[in-house]
């Protein structure tokens, strides 16, 4: 039998705003993160490469502190490339800082078509690098830190061969040296006094 005396349950006043405020509060924080997701990212002509990390250890009064080393490489293709170094209790934080002081000390690169104009040797400390002209199609012939900076230089065609120690910190600071020290056919003529095709000839 059915009772009529049953009274249907009636939500109390308030509580329908209630849940839908707390859906929509949901919503709007969904449609927020999703908006920032949608958002577009910045696009920067900088790439960066990691050369080298390491775990370093400092001695002090209370025992042994342990870091990280990050070496990093910074370039944007177009003649411009850099080396930095940071230290931080966590890897990000070290590669995070090498880029900060990578591109602090930029230098330019000079070139002739996709190689180097002449042949230069780079020091850094006990480490020589090698740098030759190499003819267009042959490609960067390097290895380690030599390829990763005359990749994001831009250098598209080159040998070069590492002498001495094999660091690679310093061998990636002797391949700036050497860079630093190209100079163009237009420049080493300014710098004689006298004109490209004297100098040539």
């Amino acid at each position: 039998m059915v009772d009529n005396n049953v009274k249907p349950v009636v939500p109390a006043a308030g509580a329908e705003d209630a849940d839908s405020a707390r859906k929509g509060r949901r919503t709007s924080r969904d449609s927020n993160r999703k908006s920032m997701d949608d958002r577009p990212k910045e696009q920067t002509e900088w790439e960066e490469k990691i050369i080298q990390v390491r775990r370093v250890t400092k001695v002090v009064k209370g025992g042994k502190k342990l870091s990280f080393r990050a070496v990093v490489c910074v370039g944007n293709g177009k003649g411009q490339v850099g080396i930095g170094v940071g230290k931080s209790a966590e890897v990000i934080g070290a590669i995070q800082k090498g880029v900060v002081d990578a591109k602090k000390s930029l230098v330019h690169v000079p070139m002739v078509g996709t190689t180097i104009p002449h042949p230069v040797t780079g020091c850094q400390g006990s480490s020589r690098v090698l740098m030759k002209p190499a003819a267009k199609g042959t490609g960067i012939i390097a290895g380690g830190a030599v390829r990763a900076v005359l990749e994001l230089a831009g250098v598209g065609d080159v040998l070069s061969k590492c002498l001495g120690s094999r660091s690679p910190l310093n061998v990636a600071r002797g391949a700036i040296d050497g860079l630093q020290r190209l100079r163009t056919f237009e420049e080493a003529a300014k710098l004689r006094g006298i004109s490209v095709r004297q100098m040539l000839s």
